[in-house]
């Protein structure tokens, strides 16, 4: 199981460069400079030579060899997984993931085959954040902290913890749409201007890429409100259980970077490291709230022994260094 997970962190890994390099063929409209699929220019794809990769090329057929690596140790998940995971729902998840990265793959083809229509390349983007969270899922589940149950020593008792972090991901996941939607219909400068858009609060005309805009612009500000939120609560009543904290600072910091990068993107007029370093770090903001998620909801999961389910109403939330000395 060691090796196992050290196996998954190294997918997630490579999940997050797939996902980065689908963001660069996305800033630098690469997305035809290979206009054939699932060959390179009539090459199979692992032939295709190194000196002809230049431009757009490099960008969109690099992008095809690492979803084909992903795809590999996905193959390799699951048959390691079948072989040493007890858990049933467990290896059913690494099935689930490896029936994604295949979709995903057609999706891309199909993209390609059908000179990038949007349903299909916003589909393709949305579904590669969807793997992602499978493979940083499946690197909490066959965790060392995951199997002590995070060394508490009873259920955390804390709804309103739970309701966001149950939010959270949902909002950040449904904000990716949008942004994706906003990124293939090639309104990211419709609305030129930050943070205002045209000097108002809201658009005196509105056109399908302004509305696409301005929504990624107020679900922008219903993230980080929503993420500083949580962050704030776990701070503030359970600053003790590291576990929590940690993931919760990280995720406020993630999305103040975010944010900035957002409004750099709009005043770089979508410059390529700026663009490009916006979809990664969504995707991170994305995963660290499904960890957070996953942390505190630790106790409702099947492997938690039956001794260690506490009735809700019967235990304390974990008290606070003020509590404590009270």
């Amino acid at each position: 199981m060691h090796w196992l997970h050290h196996y998954i962190k190294l997918l997630t890994v490579a999940s997050l460069v797939l996902i980065t390099a689908g963001g660069l063929v996305t800033s630098t409209d690469s997305g035809l400079a290979v206009p054939d699929w699932p060959n390179t220019y009539g090459y199979f794809m692992f032939s295709f030579p190194l000196s002809k990769m230049v431009g757009g090329v490099l960008y969109e057929h690099g992008h095809r060899l690492i979803a084909s690596i992903v795809g590999m140790l996905t193959i390799g998940l699951v048959v390691w997984l079948s072989r040493t995971e007890p858990r049933t729902w467990v290896r059913r998840l690494g099935w689930i993931a490896l029936a994604a990265v295949i979709t995903q793959g057609t999706l891309g083809g199909l993209t390609v085959l059908y000179f990038l229509p949007p349903p299909i390349s916003i589909s393709h983007a949305g579904l590669a954040q969807l793997f992602f969270v499978l493979v940083v899922s499946l690197t909490v589940f066959t965790s060392p902290g995951w199997r002590a149950q995070y060394s508490r020593p009873h259920p955390l008792n804390d709804r309103t913890l739970s309701r966001l972090t149950r939010l959270m991901p949902f909002v950040i996941y449904c904000q990716i749409l949008i942004g994706a939607t906003m990124r293939h219909t090639d309104a990211g400068l419709a609305i030129p201007e930050f943070p205002l858009p045209f000097g108002l609060l809201v658009p005196p005309v509105w056109t399908t890429g302004i509305t696409f805009n301005f929504a990624h612009r107020i679900g922008a500000l219903v993230v980080t409100v929503l993420i500083l939120t949580t962050m704030a609560h776990v701070l503030y009543h359970h600053r003790s259980v590291r576990t929590l904290a940690r993931p919760a600072l990280l995720l406020g910091a993630l999305v103040c970077l975010q944010f900035s990068l957002g409004a750099l993107t709009v005043l770089s007029e979508k410059h390529v490291v700026i663009n490009t370093a916006h979809v990664a770090v969504g995707a991170t903001v994305l995963v660290t709230a499904v960890v957070l998620a996953l942390r505190v909801h630790r106790i409702s999961f099947r492997d938690v022994d039956i001794h260690d389910r506490q009735p809700e109403t019967c235990v304390e939330s974990v008290p606070t260094d003020s509590e404590a000395q009270a």
